[in-house]
């Protein structure tokens, strides 16, 4: 009509955006805005009783205990007890037809029980703090209930002070602040979703985009015909506002798919313990929305979880179990839990797959074609085959997308290992496993894939995460209004299958990416929390020992009983500790303390299964005699013959050394004992230098410890710079920017100081022949010091420097240096299954990214006919800088674990200088020997006696593992790897009878 205003959104955008943003608000204009409607009546629940424990009890347990009253205002603790709340109800008459909540805030997580089920977890900062008790109030229907609330003393993140990844403080209480009955108004939710996807189009399509305008446009109007305190317009408002959701998007348009998650850490800033509780409280939840809606899914991973919620949480359990047979709660990834990417063995990441996916097939009857790790420290170079050997052909992560110094360039590709497997990888755009569903989200998502007319699909997890709660009401009703929405991407309700089946219609458009997955940051987890590291990496070879000498004594002994489940509960244990925030040390100190508890118990019956199979191996030769003089068995677990100087208990406790020669995978029995061909020599300079040589090696040690030269002597090469020193420790000072336990910045390379300071002048401990040694202390501060004993062994081609460490820093970085006489611009660390060669250069950004990297047991910097190799028994972090090999050994962050790595450590590395190439001069079989040494145990015998199951022609071939099968009583796995990275045709000898052999 002509004179009319012009509608307010084209005359000012900001105070229309402010005058939609205030009808919602909860501050402004108390008396009309919306959603102080949301709810309506209320009324107190009849009776609020508790009582609190330091235990986390079952339910049937619960109801046993005597409660005494307690009311809303009460707080309850300290930090990780758990209080159980009885909570009596009655629902008025005249809330007949409507829709019923028990509303319930509190500072801790609670997870609501109702005739004697979990039907609903309650986080405060996982947006859940309500529990329908129903939908519409019927007059025939119960209005009396009793129900049981229990609240654990913590947080979604725990119970940190002051920061997220402040470890807990103990003292901490936790307050309920809200227990009432409401009635819940549907339609002012719904219209308040409705202005608050319009108001952020409004915002993030920006001022340039017509929607942007037509957004604003609709929610000023609902507004106008909105009355906040009469009902009766809801209707039109929320019409319109249908009517602006239904415009629908062109065909080409981006798809987004949406599957729900709750990426729960299955041990961070809480013990494991309270993780089983995250998973009830997070999946009922997930359950019930379910039940309401029929499209909903959610993905879940991580075997270990599923068993807990089985084994903790039968009913919910079952009602899981059907969810995943209507296929809406979706089992992902295959693994026993969602591990560290880079410490695992490669045997340990087979057995993540192994335990992982023979859990899915057994409880849900399938296994999973996609590996699930959304949330770890880098990738290696090895999972692409370790995956496709596990039937993995699909992969999704995110963490990537955090690294701080380069963007990777793309987020849908192939990802190509190092022989050459390749997987099809997705990372969502979106940069997060846990979104809310919003509208900026889903635009970020769009905007960042950087595979744009390649991929028009990618992926969006939704849910509160890491602390667990997962998906929301909210978001469900959020992507209701954009699922097909004009201006915004498509968004579909999904699953990891439906999403890689659209991507792999378009394969052929897709760019690879071949070697490791490397995040630039969290380089610190290589070695905090050491003695994690130290457990991992010795309970992972005594699980590989147990394994192959007790398939000796089987094919041995027909009444030796293979001990095939408790080898599943160890194996479960440690795959449990190599979870991505427990391995790399980035958890609280509980977590720690359960972590090595787990080790001892994996080292101690590891030892008695270990015990019963070597008795059981030995006596089953007809040349073992108990009854005649004692000698001693020396058992190798390794596919090489080995002469080693060994240790022996005599029979009156006093300790001898001898050199033993040990066949392939097999065992020797003697009582007599070789004679070096060339004895170690030990001499003392007038400087008090000392100089060690065993034929191999001719090693000079100064009064510090440090090593002035190492010399191969076949070539006469040596390995250490004119000038230069061995050996050398130094330390750094080591503040990160924020995640402390996570973190070592490039910047803590400029606070280099090289230790020097000798407490204990270097005195000779073994003078020669079998063994030659020379012990130093050295101080690093007035409160940490080093004990080092430098061993060489006869016929041994490595230097051994056995160290112990007494260590009360606080953010400080010890490391050893070894600078090499050798010119590369690359060094090789071992990984997984092989190796990988990684820059000693910093040319480009990506390089320098990698100032801090992680290897297993061995580095190399080789030149052509000339290397040295540094090896090591439990240590992970690392780096080559130039020519300067560097080991690091410890750091001292104060965040999440005040008390890290504080205390007594023992640790061995070793330097081996060679000639050729580190494959011809065997560095890969010296690392092993290191690390899995020979077993001498006690024996009678008639005569000396060898015996070996199993030997490989090619040294480039490592037997790596021997076991029982899972699928047949009467099989045998063995596990065979190519080395060296060449092609190699080899023979595999066993004096084992063979009936059959399939690969």
């Amino acid at each position: 009509m002509e004179g009319s205003p012009a509608p307010l959104v084209l005359k000012n955008r900001r105070t229309t955006l402010e005058r939609v943003e205030k009808f919602i608000s909860e501050t402004y204009w108390t008396d009309c805005n919306l959603r102080g409607r949301l709810f309506g009546a209320t009324r107190p629940v009849d009776s609020l009783s508790c009582f609190i424990t330091q235990d986390r009890i079952c339910y049937e347990k619960a109801l046993e205990q005597t409660f005494t009253s307690s009311h809303v205002g009460d707080s309850f603790g300290p930090t990780w007890w758990t209080c159980w709340f009885k909570v009596e109800l009655s629902l008025p008459s005249e809330w007949t037809g409507k829709e019923v909540h028990l509303l319930w805030e509190s500072d801790g997580e609670g997870l609501v029980w109702r005739d004697g089920l979990p039907v609903q977890g309650l986080t405060k900062d996982g947006e859940k703090t309500s529990y329908i008790l129903t939908d519409s109030l019927k007059e025939k229907e119960a209005h009396s209930f009793t129900l049981y609330v229990e609240m654990a003393c913590n947080g979604l993140f725990g119970a940190g002070k002051g920061s997220m990844i402040a470890p807990p403080d103990p003292n901490r209480m936790f307050t309920l602040q809200r227990a009432e009955l409401v009635v819940f108004n549907r339609e002012v939710h719904e219209l308040l979703l409705d202005f608050e996807i319009m108001l952020d189009m409004a915002k993030h399509l920006g001022e340039d985009n017509q929607r942007s305008f037509q957004a604003l446009y609709t929610a000023n109007e609902m507004v106008n015909l909105c009355k906040a305190s009469d009902p009766s317009t809801y209707p039109a408002a929320h019409k319109l506002a249908s009517d602006f959701f239904s415009q629908k998007n062109g065909d080409s348009q981006h798809v987004i798919h949406a599957m729900g998650h709750c990426h729960i850490d299955t041990a961070w800033l809480w013990p494991y313990e309270e993780t089983i509780r995250k998973c009830a409280r997070s999946w009922v939840t997930a359950v019930r929305l379910m039940e309401k809606d029929p499209t909903f899914i959610f993905t879940c991973s991580q075997a270990q979880q599923f068993e807990w919620v089985k084994s903790w949480y039968p009913g919910l359990y079952s009602q899981i179990k059907d969810c995943v047979r209507r296929g809406q709660f979706v089992p992902v990834g295959g693994t026993w839990v969602e591990m560290d990417g880079n410490l695992p063995s490669g045997e340990a990441m087979v057995r993540q797959f192994l335990q992982g996916q023979l859990f899915f097939q057994k409880e849900f009857g399938f296994m999973c074609t996609e590996f699930w790790l959304p949330d770890t420290f880098g990738y290696s170079a090895q999972l692409p085959q370790v995956m496709s050997g596990c039937g993995i052909r699909r992969f999704l992560t995110q963490k990537l997308s955090w690294s701080l110094v380069n963007t990777f360039p793309h987020h849908t590709f192939f990802w190509e290992g190092i022989d050459g497997s390749r997987v099809l990888t997705h990372f969502p755009p979106g940069n997060s496993y846990e979104m809310k569903v919003q509208v900026e989200e889903m635009l970020r998502t769009l905007k960042n894939n950087r595979d744009k007319g390649r991929v028009n699909h990618s992926a969006a997890l939704f849910g509160f995460g890491d602390g667990g709660g997962g998906p929301t009401e909210k978001m469900l009703d959020r992507m209701k209004r954009m699922q097909d929405t004009d201006g915004l991407p498509r968004l579909r309700p999904s699953t990891p299958d439906l999403f890689f089946l659209e991507l792999e219609k378009d394969v052929s458009q897709f760019c690879t990416w071949i070697g490791e997955l490397f995040l630039e940051l969290h380089n610190g987890t290589y070695t905090t929390q050491a003695q994690i590291k130290k457990g991992n990496r010795e309970c992972e070879q005594i699980l590989h020992d147990i394994e192959i000498i007790s398939c000796f004594a089987l094919s041995q002994q027909a009444t030796f009983q293979y001990p095939s489940i408790k080898l599943t509960q160890l194996w479960r244990l440690l795959l449990l500790n190599q979870f991505h925030d427990v391995v790399p040390g980035s958890c609280i100190r509980l977590v720690v303390e359960d972590a090595l508890q787990y080790y001892e118990d994996i080292r101690r019956e590891g030892a008695e299964l270990l015990s019963v199979a070597l008795q059981s191996l030995l006596s089953s030769s007809p040349s073992i005699d108990t009854a005649l003089h004692q000698g001693f068995a020396a058992l190798n677990t390794l596919p090489w013959e080995r002469t080693e100087v060994v240790s022996l208990d005599g029979s009156g406790g006093e300790k001898s050394l001898a050199l033993v020669t040990v066949p392939s995978m097999g065992y020797t029995i003697l009582k007599t004992f070789d004679t070096p061909l060339n004895p170690v020599t030990v001499i003392q300079q007038a400087d008090y230098s000392v100089v060690m040589e065993n034929g191999i090696l001719r090693i000079n040690v100064d009064p510090t410890g440090r090593l002035t030269s190492l010399r191969l002597l076949p070539s006469n090469r040596e390995a250490i710079p004119e000038g230069c020193h061995g050996n050398q420790f130094v330390i750094f000072d080591d503040v990160p920017l924020y995640w402390d336990a996570w973190d070592v910045m490039d910047y803590h390379l400029e606070t280099r100081k090289p230790i020097a300071s000798l407490l204990k002048p270097l005195q000779i401990a073994c003078t020669g022949g079998l063994r030659g040694s020379v012990k130093f202390t050295v101080e690093i501060s007035k409160n940490s010091i080093i004990h080092q004993e430098l061993i060489l062994d006869a016929g041994c081609p490595f230097l051994r420097c056995q160290t112990e460490v007494e260590w009360n820093e606080a953010h400080k970085f010890l490391k050893v240096e070894f600078p090499a006489k050798v010119r590369s611009a690359n060094a090789t660390y071992e990984i997984q299954f092989g190796h990988l060669q990684r820059p000693t250069h910093f040319n480009t950004s990506w390089d320098w990214a990698r100032f801090e990297v992680w290897g297993h047991r061995w580095m190399d910097l080789s030149e052509h006919g000339f290397g040295v190799a540094l090896l090591n028994d439990c240590k992970y972090g690392c780096s080559v800088r130039g020519n300067v090999m560097s080991l690091s050994l410890l750091r001292a962050p104060k965040l999440p674990d005040a008390t890290s790595d504080i205390g007594h450590h023992q640790f061995t590395y070793a330097v081996m200088p060679h000639a050729g190439s580190f494959q011809d001069a065997g560095v890969i079989q010296s690392a092993y020997n290191m690390n899995i040494p020979l077993h001498i145990t006690p024996s009678a015998s008639k005569e000396p006696l060898s015996w070996s199951a199993f030997s490989v022609l090619s040294p480039a071939v490592i037997l790596e593992t021997i076991k029982k099968s899972e699928e047949r009583s009467d099989a045998l796995v063995i596990r065979m790897y190519e080395s060296h990275g060449s092609t190699v045709d080899t023979w595999l000898h066993t004096s084992l009878p063979i009936k059959e052999v399939s690969m």
